[in-house]
């Protein structure tokens, strides 16, 4: 009974002794400018709290700003005091709840709103604008801070500078705040962001002199808002720092927090007022895609709005090509339809003058044949005479008494060979004047040199000898033979009109290798020409004769250069002229041209 009732009585000592222990509320508070600085700051707000609320111990938790994602995470903070930006990623990553805004400000200079400065040296020249700070450097507390960088980043953005591809270096210098005005007075930095007031705070604590530095982009904060005197300031203004609970925590702590918040006095310029709007932060994290709002693929309807006059740029290009590609197709066709015509007209032209060089090689060899007419009548003359005096004898053998048989078969025999001998003089000379298209052989240049001379025969009314020589080694060669006849026919009849009246006299012809190539000479021993008329004797429409064309050695020239060879004349000695051409050997095809080239 008695160990009962000490039992009892130590139970009750125990619960009185713990109920006298007060809980412990754990808020987490952004020190921006340093732990000792922070709680400093919110010390009055915690004793007011402890003060409201007897039964609780108040204890803040200076965090930096990832240290304050991490502790919301945890559920190691029952309450956070953060800035707004910092607040609204919370809200909606861990349903953080606000339940009061702060008024804070310097002393006596309250303001209710968040802003950011933009400072640079005072005797630091050409930057004095937001547009001015494109390839300078930027020294921010972190690219996570609200006030020290994203305020102003939305400014710059406005300004048509992007921090992050525009500037030659974003400077991150950390908590405290101060570090970022240290660097833009060493130099570290061209300019720096700081929380609005910062700067009016520090040189009223004597840490930074007056004057020292000067405000980029200011704007006038008594035209943003008209119940509080100016501070300087580089944007818009926004909610002040929000006290919020965490999902987590109690809903009747919340109520009996937030009560106490909206009782306590102004300490320090510092109050709490009921939650403010903070659709402001809300939009600004929309326009930066930050935060709650990341960057996502954007609509049909989004890129239509956002990007119309580069649409419509790109519709008048579509539309200005369509236009050219029409107009190109037009003059294409057009074009097309010109080049088929000029083809057909060249064509038709070729052709013409195809026909004409075939006229004027068929006149040219009639004219060769009409010179050569008496030599051609004296050579018929001499088998028709011998046919007459066969045929007379064999006349008297069948009138003798007894015919001699075998004489008169001889006599037929000999009729026959001598008409097959006229036969063949006048074969010779029809397939020479015949008209008819180039047809390429194989021929042996002796033997061509050999007929053509057969066919030219000797003419009658001149003591004229022709010798022919050719050396028994001559490749062949890939040439038309009635055209090698017609320009060696032209060159032995060049040779006797050179040596009329001349009496007697020799025309040489020979065939030989020379440098490679198959060379045919017809040298006489006339009267010569002059240097000037031999170096344009194969020029169209010139010559020396009374009543020559001028047209023979033109010809000559055209038949040879189509065959791949040349045709040149040179003095004979002591006197005369020798006039040359060449020809390919028909064994190296790459110098042969194809029978269808075009006569040049």
């Amino acid at each position: 009974m008695f160990k009962r009732l000490i039992v009892s009585c130590a139970m009750m000592v125990w619960t009185a002794a713990a109920r006298a222990e007060p809980e412990t509320v754990r808020i987490g508070v952004l020190a921006y400018l340093g732990s000792e600085r922070a709680a400093r700051d919110w010390e009055p707000t915690l004793a007011h709290l402890e003060h409201a609320i007897p039964d609780r111990r108040f204890f803040a938790l200076p965090l930096d700003l990832p240290g304050m994602v991490l502790a919301v995470a945890d559920r190691r903070v029952d309450f956070v005091i953060t800035n707004p930006g910092n607040y609204v990623t919370l809200e909606a990553r861990f349903a953080v709840t606000r339940i009061a805004t702060l008024e804070s400000g310097l002393p006596a200079f309250p303001i209710a709103a968040v802003g950011s400065t933009i400072i640079r040296r005072a005797d630091r020249q050409g930057i004095h604008t937001l547009a001015d700070l494109k390839g300078k450097r930027l020294a921010v507390v972190s690219t996570d801070a609200f006030g020290g960088f994203q305020i102003a980043w939305r400014e710059m953005e406005d300004a048509g500078v992007h921090p992050f591809t525009d500037l030659a270096a974003l400077i991150p210098v950390g908590f405290p705040m101060e570090g970022v005005a240290d660097a833009v007075r060493d130099g570290t930095a061209d300019a720096g962001v700081l929380r609005a007031c910062l700067l009016e705070e520090l040189e009223a604590q004597g840490r930074v002199a007056p004057g020292t530095f000067a405000v980029v982009g200011e704007r006038q904060t008594d035209a943003l808002q008209p119940d509080t005197p100016p501070c300087r300031v580089s944007s818009r203004l926004y909610p002040d720092w929000p006290f919020a609970r965490l999902a987590h925590t109690p809903r009747d702590l919340a109520r009996q927090v937030a009560a106490a918040l909206l009782t306590m006095p102004a300490t320090d310029g510092r109050a709490w007022t009921a939650s403010l709007d903070y659709t402001t932060v809300h939009e600004l994290f929309r326009t930066l895609h930050i935060g709650p709002y990341p960057k996502t693929p954007p609509t049909l309807e989004d890129l239509l709005r956002r990007n119309w006059h580069w649409l419509a740029v790109a519709g008048a290009a579509v539309l200005w090509w369509v236009i050219h590609a029409a107009r190109v197709e037009v003059l294409v066709r057009r074009r097309t339809a010109e080049l088929v015509h000029e083809i057909a007209e060249r064509e038709r032209a070729e052709a013409a003058a195809l026909r004409l060089r075939e006229e004027r090689d068929q006149l040219s060899r009639l004219g060769i044949v009409g010179e050569m007419a008496s030599t051609i009548a004296h050579e018929l003359n001499q088998p028709l005479a011998a046919i007459g005096n066969f045929a007379g004898g064999m006349t008297r053998l069948l009138d003798a008494p007894v015919p001699d048989l075998d004489r008169l078969r001889a006599g037929a025999r000999s009729v026959a060979e001598q008409a097959e001998r006229a036969a063949a003089i006048i074969q010779r000379t029809r397939g020479f004047v015949s008209r008819r298209g180039a047809q390429r052989s194989t021929l042996a240049v002796g033997a061509v040199v050999e007929e053509t001379l057969s066919l030219f025969g000797t003419p009658s009314d001149l003591q004229l000898s022709i010798v022919a020589e050719a050396a028994s080694d001559l490749p062949p060669v890939q040439a038309d033979k009635v055209e090698l006849q017609q320009v060696v026919l032209n060159l032995l009849q060049n040779a006797v009109d050179a040596m009329r009246p001349a009496d007697g006299g020799t025309i040489a012809v020979r065939a030989a290798l020379s440098d490679g190539m198959v060379m045919i000479e017809v040298r006489d021993s006339g009267s010569g020409v002059s240097d000037d008329a031999r170096m344009r004797m194969f020029e169209p429409f010139f010559t020396t004769k009374p009543d020559g064309l001028g047209l023979g050695l033109s010809i000559c020239r055209t038949i040879v250069e189509r065959h791949g060879g040349r045709i040149w004349a040179e003095p004979s000695l002591p006197h005369g002229l020798a006039v040359r051409f060449t020809l390919p050997p028909s064994c190296d095809p790459s110098i042969i041209p194809s029978i269808e080239d075009p006569i040049p």
